[in-house]
């Protein structure tokens, strides 16, 4: 899979938030049959995924695998990060697997030596632009921050994302909160290190007074409202309301985009590593890259097609960060943003 990117260079900048955490289902305790750790007994989940998409996923995973129980715990990447960290202090981590928003959170997990080294199946069929080199995580979709507008309300929508920064967009603009959202404190972070943004672009952004809503959903859903005529959302969403008829369209900006791949790694000291391994697998197969391209996702495999409405990855320029300095830099990115909102 052939993909235009732009280098993304720089420094970056400081944060601090309290986290709520979210949940919808609460993991059962780790088991597995057999004390060798087999394909079987219960695997736990934590995942950023939106519940209805992880439940389809799962359903279709258990159906070619059920010996092995899925249980999921789901939040926000903030949320699930805030988790872990207090799991690691009492404790050991209650899941096995988790697939969550961006590669600085299994970046920094794999510098904890939190992960077990695993490549998956058919690993040579992906884009090796998801694939750790070291092989402690590997991405599941390729997910691209986009601006949406409302088509009944914008009739000449911003190309750039410094055109957001125009004073004809003061209190109009929504974003997710990149306390909670990971892809959120990730573009954050990337939009800093391009030079041709930085710290001038965010100020003005901000200074545009956007609306900071709690996560993606709550952004796609205003714009689709026309609550707020544009949003800085991930693409898909704008795909799922626009398929079920909302007045809301993407604009993916031609000074680069950013986009997370959904990385999916396994904890080291998991009870169930061969079910860990056999979900990983699962993730990243032809028919699990199908089931995402099914959820408008685009796939981080070429041979699975792409959702209807989507544009072409050649034709979209993703910037491709350095992820060492994005992930030092994300968190006084994300304080900076939070300081500039004051």
């Amino acid at each position: 899979m052939k993909i235009a990117r732009r280098a993304v260079t720089g420094g970056i900048l400081g944060l601090a938030a309290a986290l709520t955490l979210a949940s919808c289902s609460e993991p059962a305790a780790p088991d597995s049959t057999g004390g060798d750790g087999g394909a079987g007994g219960t695997l736990t989940v934590y995942t950023s995924e939106p519940q209805a998409k992880i439940d389809a996923l799962n359903a279709e995973f258990t159906a070619e695998n059920p010996g092995i129980d899925v249980q999921v715990f789901r939040a926000g990447t903030g949320d699930l990060n805030a988790r872990i960290a207090s799991e690691r202090q009492t404790g050991s981590i209650g899941a096995d697997v988790l697939l969550a928003a961006d590669a600085p959170t299994f970046e920094k997990y794999k510098a904890d030596d939190l992960l077990l080294q695993y490549t998956p199946a058919d690993v040579d069929a992906l884009d090796s632009n998801v694939v750790d080199p070291d092989g402690y995580y590997v991405g599941t979709r390729i997910i691209p921050t986009v601006i949406a507008y409302n088509t009944g309300a914008v009739s000449q929508p911003p190309t750039s994302w410094k055109e957001l920064a125009d004073p004809q967009y003061k209190g109009k603009i929504t974003l997710p909160n990149p306390d909670v959202s990971g892809a959120a404190a990730f573009n954050t972070a990337v939009w800093l290190g391009q030079p041709d943004l930085g710290l001038p672009w965010l100020t003005e952004l901000v200074a545009n007074e956007p609306i900071v809503a709690e996560s993606n959903g709550p952004v796609a859903q205003a714009v689709a409202a026309g609550t707020q005529p544009v949003g800085i959302v991930v693409d898909y969403l704008v795909r799922e309301l626009a398929e079920k008829g909302s007045p809301i369209a993407a604009s993916y900006p031609t000074d680069g985009v950013p986009y997370i791949s959904e990385p999916a790694g396994i904890f080291k000291d998991s009870a169930n590593q061969e079910a860990a391994q056999k979900y990983v697998d699962f993730l990243v197969s032809k028919r699990g890259q199908e089931i995402a391209v099914e959820q408008q996702y685009l796939p981080v495999r070429s041979d699975v097609g792409t959702p209807e409405g989507a544009p072409a990855l050649d034709d979209i320029e993703l910037l491709n960060p350095d992820l060492d300095t994005i992930t030092a830099s994300q968190p006084d990115a994300v304080a900076t943003f939070n300081d500039l909102l004051g």
